[in-house]
């Protein structure tokens, strides 16, 4: 081997070097990307602050061990997310751990596998009869090791990401333990056998190959177990976000049948006043036929505001929505709420009365929840068919601000979860529910926020 092989052999390791470096800093990009709001975080974070930590400790004169290395621009990169995105720092910590533990082990095996394939090319007939060829031999491996470490990290980090569901949804310090112990004790196991292997490849001890397979394996075993801990938890959530969504629509369908009881009270109060209209009749003809036109009038006023009371004043086609629209209402008119329907219930279509009710309770919580404190606040209802879509449209007044989630495309508020459901800082059930009952229809909601207004479309397709 030749001075100038040598430094050619040079050359291409630090070419090699860079690339992994600029490779790593784009999986860090790519990994905490789907939990920031501010992509710019991101990219400052895995793009640029880790590339550039990576690169400074590879161009300074002492040497640095893979954990410092790896700690450094990780420790960097957290930093930045904190200062650039300001939010649950805990699910940095996750993150960045977690993504440590990954590049540690994705850069580990494809060490070993680099090591024990040179090792063996170099010594093949070929190579011994074509010495010439080996900085081909030494560049072709190292490529080698690359792609199958960015292998490993993009299968690991596209396998956690898919199944990491609520990205945008804090983690507590109590869920932290579990989710990155996997991590830590991989680590450890890491610098463990890091060490070892290091002694024998120094002491050439002949059974290092043994080593070898088994470091491969227990860092393998390790990506699994970060992943399938991060999916279990996952499904953890999912299983608990069922659950409470089952209570929410076991809670609407409360709702409803109290609903249903007050139409049956108010069809009571009508049969009631039917029976005694008779005498009511009499006796407006009594006072008119003795000239008493005052008294007449009140009792005329009274029996309409009597009347009124009993079947309330919006008439939707239908008693159930005729009961939720005027309890909202009436809600609205409480609080100093201007609020305006012009909503009918689809006779001619196949709904169910249940879903419209169970889609314009949750409608109107929302809207008279998050109508804001403007001067003018307002809501607005209204319902209308193009062809076989049946359109309701739900407008009030907004002045705040809405995070959106990327999984379900819906508005996320800052209400928190009921306590002892395991997470909190998230709602937005309301609109799951009505999206739920929409998928019946084979329809869709659209919602929109404009000029100070919170818009929701609904559309049902009817038979």
């Amino acid at each position: 081997m030749t001075e100038s092989e040598i430094m050619q052999a040079g050359q291409i390791s630090e070419i090699m070097n860079s690339l992994k470096i600029l490779l790593e800093g784009y999986f860090l990009y790519r990994f905490v990307k789907p939990f920031c709001k501010n992509k710019k975080a991101s990219f400052y974070a895995g793009g640029a602050v880790f590339v550039m930590a990576m690169v400074m400790l590879y161009l300074l004169p002492w040497h640095f061990g893979v954990f410092t290395a790896y700690g450094t621009a990780v420790l960097t990169a957290f930093l930045i997310l904190c200062l650039k995105e300001h939010g649950n720092f805990v699910k940095y910590i996750f993150l960045c751990v977690t993504f440590s533990a990954l590049c540690l082990f994705a850069f580990s095996i494809s060490d070993v596998i680099y090591d024990e394939t040179y090792h063996y090319l170099s010594r093949t007939e070929y190579m011994l009869a074509h010495e010439e060829q080996w900085l081909l031999l030494y560049a072709g491996v190292w490529v080698f090791h690359l792609l199958l470490e960015s292998f490993v990290l993009a299968v690991s980090i596209w396998i956690i990401t898919k199944n990491y569901v609520y990205k945008a949804e804090p983690v507590s310090v109590k869920e932290l333990p579990l989710l990155t112990a996997s991590s830590v004790m991989g680590m450890l196991g890491y610098a463990v056998m890091w060490d070892y292997r290091m002694n024998y490849i120094i002491e050439n001890v002949n059974n290092s190959d043994i080593l070898d397979f088994l470091a491969v394996l227990y860092y393998i075993a390790a990506i699994i177990s970060i992943v399938a801990v991060i999916v279990l938890y996952q499904n953890m959530k999912a299983g608990q976000e069922e659950k409470l969504q089952n209570r929410l629509l076991a809670a609407q369908v409360d709702s409803i049948r109290q609903h249903i009881e007050k139409v049956e009270n108010r069809y009571k109060s009508i049969r009631s006043m039917k029976h005694d209209m008779a005498n009511h009749i009499f006796t407006l003809e009594r006072l008119y036929a003795g000239d008493k036109q005052e008294e007449a009038r009140d009792y005329t006023a009274n029996l309409r505001n009597a009347f009124s009371e009993i079947t309330g004043e919006i008439k939707s086609g239908n008693p159930v929505t005729d009961v939720i629209l005027q309890e909202a209402k009436n809600e609205a008119e409480k609080r100093n709420i201007q609020f305006s329907s012009d909503f009918y219930y689809p006779t001619d279509g196949d709904v169910n009365a249940f879903d419209v009710s169970v889609m314009l309770n949750n409608a109107m919580e929302n809207a008279l929840e998050h109508v804001g404190e403007s001067e003018n606040p307002y809501i607005s209802i209204r319902s209308y068919r193009r062809n076989n879509a049946f359109m309701i449209e739900i407008i009030n007044s907004f002045n705040g601000t809405v995070q959106w989630n990327k999984e379900t495309g819906l508005p996320v508020t800052s209400k928190e979860k009921e306590e002892g459901c395991g997470y909190s800082h998230a709602h937005g059930y309301g609109l799951s529910n009505i999206r739920r009952v929409v998928d019946k229809y084979s329809g869709d909601i659209d919602i929109a926020l404009e000029d100070g207004e919170f818009c929701l479309t609904i559309m049902l397709m009817l038979a």
